[in-house]
């Protein structure tokens, strides 16, 4: 689950399932029963027909963790990149040494977590720029970039045009989250 539609489609298809969701956010569900084999199936294939995945291993659970903290700070947390930096964070929140996630992340992945934030920023950026509401300065700012000379770069380097050709196309040439 990448977004609150997300977590709106998960918490109907529980409820027509009888299921009492004890608690709900990003990329994760606590139910307050424990579920038969053919309850998890039937969980399993529900999430499937909505574009969702029942992740039930601790590698998998651990990766799809990284991912959902690494959105949440890009794309739904008011502090942003201001305090701790992400490494230390993600580490800090789950409770494991960055180098251990870092190589299962990309392990798993075929790619990096710092290679996922970027690519999670300039999607964030690409959002900015078309609500037209923020300077690429203060973009900048609040993505945690050291200056929007850094922002321009790697936004090019990413997509192929400068933020401003972006804003110009006047096309949404964005991705969905879960297709980063």
């Amino acid at each position: 689950m990448v977004c609150n539609r997300c977590i709106k489609v998960v918490q109907d298809e529980f409820a027509k399932l009888n299921l009492n969701i004890e608690e709900i956010e990003l990329g994760k569900v606590n139910v307050s029963s424990q579920l038969s084999n053919d309850k998890v199936e039937e969980v399993r294939k529900i999430l499937d027909e909505n574009g969702f995945e029942l992740i039930d291993d601790k590698k998998s659970k651990l990766i799809d963790r990284i991912k959902t903290i690494i959105i949440e700070r890009t794309h739904y947390s008011e502090s942003g990149f201001e305090s701790l930096n992400t490494s230390e964070y993600i580490s800090k929140e789950l409770g494991h040494d960055y180098s251990y996630l870092s190589n299962l992340f990309s392990s798993v992945e075929g790619i990096t977590i710092e290679k996922y934030i970027i690519n999670q920023k300039i999607e964030k950026v690409k959002e900015l720029l078309v609500y037209d509401e923020l300077s690429l300065n203060e973009i900048s700012y609040q993505l945690g970039y050291s200056s929007v000379q850094h922002l321009s770069n790697q936004f090019k380097k990413i997509t192929g045009l400068t933020p401003s050709h972006f804003k110009k196309l006047k096309e949404n040439k964005r991705k969905p989250l879960d297709e980063v």
